[in-house]
């Protein structure tokens, strides 16, 4: 009986033993089991499939796509991080868990990167053109340079352009404009094509212009009245919204940054940090045939300068839908706004210790918004003909509650009937007709109302191969107060002509035109020292603008780019200048010292510009340089002898110079941007006289001889992704702490650092 049992227990042992055996093979065999991986890789615009696209989950491992986008993969479980690339597109990067015997479907959009010489463009003939066959000169600014330098305002974005600066928010393209005491512009701002100056003093809100939903600048250089009309007599500077993709797309940070103390350490005024906090919110999402598109952003200011805080608001709704029963048949309404309250910044205290603290007597608070409401309805027949109908209702308020006569109320309607045809590849026929009526309320201007009509008509001709041909012309109609201006015709031609491979030159001429705005003639009010005097009977300018240019395509398996060379020539005749003088009192009784508009100057500027914006990509390190630098001389000219005048024209500098460097690696990136300018070649002489000079900006002479220079100022940045969609990122603007001015008594910030946590979805 021992033996039986002992027997029976090694039987059973042996049993349990086995058991355990196969127990063990079974889970290492599952544990050894792979998972697979497969979905669909395509465009996310289109959402055509990207066949023979490559899918790659490490070094020199992975599958390509078949011809309808699809994938798999057989993988060892774990962490894994898969690349999805292909030829023109951005590579996409997933990090997948995958366990033993799972199946994952993960779907890769890629958005398209066309070689920068095949970015598309509207602005310069309102309809999709290629960089590369335009002939005029254009930049381009995309969404991710202005959040990686954490930029939250559209004037502090276009100062790091090329040929672009912004004097206290007045726009200059080349040299074309100086500085006017915020009043007029002769560069046009658009959103979406339509203008949005203000409808009283006739310049750019810019902090009212949206940043959060854009897909991306155009920056037309040169005249473009033909198709733009007044205002648009140095160029024009368009925002384009971003269009709801197949995916949602929705984007949001927050913000938190503190400024430095000034190089002069006699300038500090406060006792506790000057500090400024933001957040923006922006979704994208389409469902079925309708797009939306929602942005807020919100930011408050305390100002390194003392009495010159801000306080900002703006939102935006975008709404679009493609019509089911109508082939070709969109509509939709965009909407834009904002409310501010902020002190701006006038005049300094004095130069010794008070550059950065504001004059008691020019600081008064401002309640000011911005309503923007715009319909509009698109139809396109079969490719060849396009049929847009396009409105804006605007509306402006001004209040200030310390200087309630410097009110304004200001509200405009615009519509804009576009006609575009296709009669053949060789010739397109783009026609429209415009409205425009503003109707101003204001002790500041007075009462006014005014009306604009224009027609337009341009031809693109494509007689060769490599040929492309541009002439237009339009005729305007102004009228302010019942009182008609004359009518203008205006004229624009140009040529793009292909040499060989990315090699293109090209050349144009085109008219520009600019009626004053209502500030120019009717503003009459005093701020301080400054007293600004109406000038009911002042005239429009005129003028135009020529450039020659090449432009070279860089495309390599490493590089994407182009470098572009231009020579540019501007002329002006009867510009619009605020000059220093006596005047008589509006009462009628006595004179005084003031600033009146007039047309003073007839003006040149001759000049040559070097712009580039090469990608480049390795494989492990994906870098981006863009930047440029313009050379010009401006002069006043005696049209009589048609010699140059021995005077320079104001608030123009002969060098300007930009740089920017932002680079990936991994979940690394960083950047360097640069901005550089010589010293103003002049300025007006009621700063430098000394009957005047003390009175108005006391310091200012000896600071404009003993310490104003040119200025160079990097601006460096960091950022960290601490997950897919979540990113930490640095900016520091003026890295070595440079002093420099925009106009005379307008010192720029100093060195200052933002913290920002943002997140994509």
């Amino acid at each position: 009986m021992t033996v039986f049992s002992g027997t029976v227990k090694l039987k059973a042992t042996c049993r349990i033993t086995l058991i355990l055996v196969l127990l063990i093979a079974l889970k290492a065999s599952a544990s050894a089991q792979p998972g697979v991986v497969k979905g669909k890789v395509y465009d996310s615009r289109t959402l055509e499939p990207l066949p023979q696209a490559t899918v790659v989950y490490g070094r020199g491992r992975g599958t390509t796509a078949g011809v309808d986008g699809m994938y798999m993969l057989k993988l060892e479980p774990g962490t894994i991080t898969i690349t999805f690339r292909y030829v023109g597109y951005r590579p996409v990067t997933r990090q997948v868990l995958l366990h033993a015997g799972d199946t994952l479907v993960i779907n890769a959009a890629l958005d398209y990167d066309a070689p920068e010489i095949d970015q598309v463009v509207v602005s310069a003939g309102k309809a999709e053109q290629p960089v590369s066959e335009l002939t005029v000169s254009v930049s381009l600014i995309r969404p991710d340079v202005i959040s990686q330098t954490h930029i939250d305002d559209a004037a502090e974005l276009l100062e790091r352009t090329s040929g672009i600066e912004v004097l206290d928010g007045q726009a200059s393209v080349r040299g074309g404009s100086g500085f006017s005491y915020g009043a007029g512009s002769r560069v046009l701002a658009l959103i979406d094509g339509l203008p949005v100056l203000s409808a009283d003093a006739g310049n750019i809100k810019w902090h009212f212009l949206p940043l959060e939903n854009i897909s991306q600048i155009e920056i037309i250089k040169g005249a473009s009245s033909v198709l733009y009309g007044s205002s648009a007599l140095n160029g024009i500077i368009n925002f384009r919204t971003a269009r709801a993709g197949a995916e949602p797309v929705t984007r949001f940070h927050i913000e938190t940054g503190v400024y430095g103390k000034p190089a002069r350490r006699e300038w500090i005024w406060w006792d506790t940090p000057r500090t400024k906090t933001g957040t923006s919110f922006s979704h994208l999402q389409r469902t079925g045939n309708t797009g939306i598109g929602v942005a807020l952003h919100l930011m408050n200011d305390n100002g390194y300068r003392r009495l010159n805080d801000e306080r900002l608001g703006r939102a935006s709704i975008n709404l679009e839908h493609d019509h089911d029963g109508i082939e070709g048949l969109s509509f939709g309404v965009n909407v834009n706004g904002g409310l501010t309250r902020k002190r701006s910044f006038i005049l300094w205290e004095n130069a010794a210790d008070g550059a950065l603290k504001q004059d008691e007597a020019t600081a008064g608070r401002l309640y000011g918004s911005l309503i923007t409401v715009d319909p509009w309805v698109s139809l396109e027949r079969e490719g060849h003909s396009r049929h847009i109908l396009r409105s804006r209702y605007q509306n402006s308020i001004n209040d200030y509650p310390d200087m309630p006569r410097n009110n304004s109320h200001a509200t405009s309607f615009l519509a804009e009937y576009q006609f575009t045809r296709n009669f053949s590849p060789l010739i397109t026929l783009n026609t429209g007709v415009m409205h425009n009526y503003s109707r101003i309320e204001s002790l500041f201007y007075g009462d006014h109302s005014a009306l604009n009509l224009a027609g337009y008509a341009q031809a693109d001709l494509s007689p060769a191969d490599r040929l492309k041909i541009v002439g237009g012309v339009r005729t305007e109609f102004n009228s302010l107060n019942g009182q008609v201006d004359r009518l203008v015709p205006l004229f624009r031609a140009g040529v793009n002509y292909r040499l060989s491979g990315y090699t293109f030159v090209r050349g144009s001429w085109g008219q520009g035109y600019r009626y004053p705005a209502i500030a120019e003639k009717h503003a009459a009010t005093t701020l301080g020292s400054v007293r600004i005097v109406p000038n009911p009977d002042i005239g429009s300018e005129t003028g135009w603008s020529t450039e020659v240019g090449i432009m070279q395509g860089v495309i390599t398996n490493i590089i994407n780019g182009q470098v572009d060379l231009a020579l540019f020539y501007l002329r002006n005749s009867g510009m619009i200048e605020y000059l220093f003088g006596i005047y008589p009192e509006p009462e009628g009784e006595g004179f005084s010292y003031g600033f009146k508009a007039v047309n003073v100057e007839e003006s040149r500027v001759y000049g040559g510009e070097l712009e580039f914006s090469l990608a480049f990509d390795t494989g492990l390190v994906r870098y981006h340089v863009t930047g440029g630098y313009v050379f010009m001389y401006p002069v006043e000219f005696d049209p009589k002898t048609g010699r140059n005048k021995n005077v320079y024209l104001k608030y123009r500098r002969r060098h300007s110079a930009t740089f920017h460097l932002a680079g990936e690696y991994g979940r690394l990136e960083a950047g360097l941007g640069m901005r550089a300018g010589s010293r103003m070649l002049n300025i007006d002489e009621v700063f430098l006289h000394e009957l005047t000079r003390e009175t108005i900006l006391p310091g200012f002479y000896d600071y404009w001889h003993n310490s104003y220079g040119g200025h160079v100022v990097f601006d460096p940045h960091i950022g960290y992704s601490l997950s897919h969609s979540l990113k930490l990122s640095l900016a520091v603007k003026n890295l070595f702490n440079a002093e420099y001015m925009g106009r005379p008594g307008d010192i720029m910030p100093q060195r200052n650092f933002s913290l920002r946590l943002s997140a994509t979805f």
